[in-house]
């Protein structure tokens, strides 16, 4: 018997978006699959109960702000969310742990994003610290070349902390290991991080693409898309302190300067337009710092986004069109 790798969603919405809750992922049938990660890899034991492992929930209890009812028209993506079309969108749930193995969440997560991607759904997860990208950037293995798009307001390219190697300071790094990941653009970059100058030479010296604040806003978003190669398979990672905390106020190291909602819409567009999107995260909220629920509501936002240019762009009409010729049961 295949292991649970999450439980159901709680509390009030109990999905993203209205999605149908669907934990067995091994009898996954879906286009878009959301997945809570709660947590990455602590650096210190205050840390084991972030206050971010809460942000899934979060997320999802913004639903009905982020999206009032799925027939309503929206004007960000022009109609309504999935355009009159059979798109099955679901919610897995969240990455479940083991208190007495620390790294089985890590694995869990991993094993997660696998399934998805084996059913040919399109992964949409929300976080948990910037740690989690790394168990789902393996997953990813088979799935290659990847282009890697950060929006952050630091670098994350620390080797470890406290001899941790896979913690929220780390993700961007790792990833430059992985061999499937051909290219990185770290869009956003401002004020300081845990970044030192050797992590900063280091990015470098890997051939990151470094975009700061303010090279975006004096350049703006389409130049920057414009650097980008067409025709690639992009990852996208929003760190909530990437964008201005008049958008997102509820991280734990606000900077301002960030990616506005107009820049964050303009690259989720282009992006789908260039190639194909094949999976986002939005990681660092911190629920207890949030403003009437902005940050909550901006992630679900840049979900829809995505979301509504994919459906527009016809990611999902063969998968639509194979279910249509199916037998009826």
């Amino acid at each position: 018997m295949t292991r649970k790798l999450t439980s159901a969603p709680k509390h009030g919405h109990t999905s993203m978006l209205y999605s149908t809750v669907h934990t067995d992922l091994d009898t996954l049938d879906a286009d878009i699959a959301f997945l809570g990660i709660p947590y990455g890899s602590a650096y210190t034991m205050d840390e084991v109960t972030n206050d971010q492992s809460r942000a899934p929930t979060a997320v999802r209890q913004a639903t009905d702000r982020a999206v009032r009812l799925l027939d309503r028209y929206d004007f960000d993506i022009g109609g309504t969310l999935y355009d009159g079309r059979d798109v099955r969108a679901v919610d897995c749930g969240d990455v479940t742990g083991d208190p007495a193995d620390p790294k089985a969440h890590s694995r869990n997560a991993e094993a997660a994003v696998r399934r998805i991607l084996a059913a040919g759904a399109l992964p949409l997860i929300i976080g948990g610290d910037h740690g989690i990208p790394i168990p789902v950037l393996r997953a990813y293995d088979d799935q290659g070349p990847i282009t890697l798009i950060q929006i952050d307001a630091h670098l994350d390219w620390r080797d470890q902390i406290n001899g941790v190697h896979d913690g929220l300071s780390s993700p961007i790094r790792r990833a430059s290991e992985m061999p499937h990941v051909k290219e990185i653009f770290q869009i956003g970059i401002r004020a300081q991080g845990t970044a030192r100058p050797e992590e900063y030479e280091a990015a470098q010296a890997y051939g990151s693409n470094i975009v700061t604040a303010y090279e975006l806003h004096e350049k703006g978003m389409q130049a920057i898309l414009d650097r980008i190669p067409n025709g690639g398979r992009y990852y996208l990672t929003v760190d909530a302190d990437g964008v201005d905390p008049s958008v997102m106020p509820g991280v734990a190291g606000p900077a301002f300067g960030g990616v506005t909602y107009c820049q964050m819409r303009e690259l989720l567009h282009g992006l789908v337009r260039k190639g194909r999107v094949v999976g986002m995260d939005i990681v660092e909220i911190t629920p207890s710092k949030d403003v009437n629920q902005l940050t909550a509501i901006a992630a679900g936002r840049f979900f829809v986004n995505l979301v509504g240019a994919a459906v527009r762009a016809g990611y999902f009409d063969e998968r639509i069109s194979r279910r249509a010729a199916r037998p009826a049961a």
